[in-house]
Parts: C-alpha cells; sequence; structure tokens
C-alpha cells in the first residue's frame, strides 16, 4: 500500500527542504510507503535549484515550464500520483507534515474516501488574520448550503483521498480555486469527506503568505461553479 503525497512550490527556497525533511520522517501505518512528488510552479528564487539537487528514491520532482498556479501544480500531482490515497501537502510550514500519519491512520479506520484536515475543529483559531478567519467561516458554511455538506473548513490545504478518486474527477482549478472546486466535486460525486483536526501555524503577507482577499471573493463563485455549471 502507498500513500502519495503532493508538495507544490512557488518561490519557497526558505521552506521546501525542510518540509520534504519532515515529510520523509513520517512513520506510515505498517506495510504503507510513501510516494513524494513535489511540483514546482516555475520558481523563481532560487527553489528550482535546491529541487534538482534531490537524489531520494521515493522522491520525484516536476517543473513546470512556466507558472501555472497552485491547482494547476495539484492537478499535476495528482495525475501521476500512483499511490492508494494522495494528500496535498503545502511547502510553507503551514501545516505540519507529522499530521499526514494520523490522517492516513484515520483514513484506513473509517475506509475513507476522502478526510479533510480542519484548522477549526479541536476549538483551534490560529489564524493571523482576522478577515481570514470569517472569510473562511463564510466559504464552509456558503458550501454546505449549496452542497448539503457539513464541513468546517473548506479551504484547508491538507486535503487526502483515494488516488482513484481523485483522478475521476474533473478538476479544472488552476489557482487557489481549487481548494474549493475539489470538495463540492467530491460531494457532487456522492463521497462523503471526513474531517479531522491539524496543527496550523499561518504566516503573514509579509512572511510569504500569497492567497489575497481576491482569491477568497472568487472562491464564492468557484463554489457556485463546480456545484451547477461544471461536469463532476
Amino acid at each position: 500500500m502507498k500513500l502519495t503525497i503532493v508538495i507544490c512550490a512557488y518561490n519557497e527556497r526558505n521552506t521546501v527542504m525542510k518540509v520534504l525533511d519532515r515529510v520523509l520522517q513520517v512513520t506510515l501505518e505498517p506495510g504503507w510507503d510513501k510516494e513524494i512528488i513535489i511540483v514546482d510552479n516555475f520558481s523563481i528564487d532560487g527553489t528550482r535549484d535546491l529541487l534538482r539537487s534531490i537524489c531520494a528514491p521515493n522522491v520525484r520532482v516536476v517543473f513546470h515550464p512556466r507558472n501555472l498556479g497552485k491547482g494547476a501544480s495539484i492537478r499535476t500531482g495528482i495525475a501521476q500520483a500512483t499511490g492508494d490515497y494522495t494528500v496535498i501537502q503545502d511547502s510553507d510550514l503551514e501545516y505540519d507534515p507529522a499530521d499526514l500519519s494520523s490522517m492516513l491512520a484515520r483514513a484506513i479506520e473509517l475506509d475513507a474516501d476522502a478526510i479533510f484536515g480542519s484548522r477549526v475543529l479541536g476549538g483551534q483559531r490560529r489564524y493571523r488574520y482576522i478577515h481570514a478567519y470569517w472569510g473562511m467561516r463564510a466559504l464552509s458554511l456558503f458550501t454546505n448550503l449549496v452542497c448539503g455538506s457539513r464541513l468546517t473548513d473548506v479551504g484547508v490545504a491538507t486535503k487526502m483521498a483515494r488516488t482513484c478518486v481523485l483522478q475521476s474527477l474533473n478538476l479544472v482549478g488552476e489557482n487557489f480555486d481549487l481548494d474549493f472546486e475539489l470538495p463540492v466535486k467530491l460531494v457532487r460525486a456522492g463521497y462523503t469527506i471526513h474531517e479531522m483536526p491539524v496543527r496550523y501555524e499561518p504566516r503573514t503577507y509579509r512572511e510569504g503568505k500569497k492567497i489575497k482577499v481576491m482569491d477568497g471573493l472568487r472562491a464564492f463563485w468557484v463554489i457556485l461553479r463546480a456545484r451547477f455549471l461544471e461536469e463532476v
């Protein structure tokens, strides 16, 4: 059995190798191996040079020929995944790779098709910006309203699902919109999404945080589009 870990990177030379090291140290359930796919989205800060130095047998690096967006990077990783489950791991240290072990254990226990992290379950509220917290709450509520789901954190980056399920979906998001498209299309296809708490250490914009207010506003349209206008 195998877990594919997709790491998306764009201008993360200060953190990407630390994230990779932590991912390599993650201990999975007995009988499970790791496949790590790093997708570099045309970084221009030296990240690509660091990634070219990697020579681990279970790590594959894919270089986009131009900046195609985070969503496109995720789709690239999903398309090349060969594991039983695939999980998305950011390269900026906001999410702790150590949580991947417990997420996989929970997925196995529930025989889950999809399991997402949540930054609010367990009483967590670790947000640097009040608009980010309330915006995500609003987007989660909106998703639940149009999809009939009960999710607490639709925008969380750490999302795990069966690889065959992910590869069967008509995912088209190119930027941060895929974070919101994915849960909608999973629910539309009839899959149940389970959630569990994950650790979260948010960055400030000064520290390199990339998602902006306009990305959040656009997400409302993405949710409607994925729910009513696009094929699953």
